[in-house]
């Protein structure tokens, strides 16, 4: 697998809130212009998904792709990875969630993915880092609005 990307923001908004938006996986179109399309296939015995079949759009990362979520470490940590996508051969992540004090949450974004094109290391980890910032960045956005 390959190394994984990283970065954090602090957003301006309760922990609950940000979990709130983090955990429904299937609104992530509304306001992540990367995710064109989120389908929940599973969910567990607690109404939290599972699998879902997403449409990306960051860039240079375009895939359809099919994410197990890993809600062992829920609430702090949602961690996913992937079972099945048309280029991507690997991808694995998570959201980790803090609250800083009652009105603020920091949000840690993990990022790896491998393709199947030789694309060089260095302009992968350009591309993870951007898709990192935007998704961070929207979020932002959407929790503080």
């Amino acid at each position: 697998m390959s190394d994984v990307s990283t970065s954090t923001i602090s957003i301006d908004a309760p922990l609950e809130t940000v979990r709130a938006i983090l955990f429904d996986l299937a609104a992530y179109p509304t306001w992540s212009t990367a995710i064109k399309s989120a389908e929940v296939k599973e969910s567990d015995d607690q109404g939290r998904a599972t699998s879902v079949k997403v449409s990306i759009d960051a860039g240079m990362m375009k895939d359809r792709v099919l994410l197990n979520y890993d809600w062992s470490k829920a609430p702090e940590r949602l961690e996913f990875s992937l079972e099945d996508a048309d280029l991507l051969t690997a991808m694995n992540g998570a959201y980790i969630t803090k609250a800083i004090d009652a009105d603020t949450t920091s949000v840690t974004y993990e990022l790896g993915v491998e393709v199947s094109l030789p694309i060089p290391s260095m302009m992968r980890t350009k591309a993870e880092k951007a898709t990192i910032d935007q998704a961070l960045a929207q979020l932002k956005e959407h929790a503080e609005n």
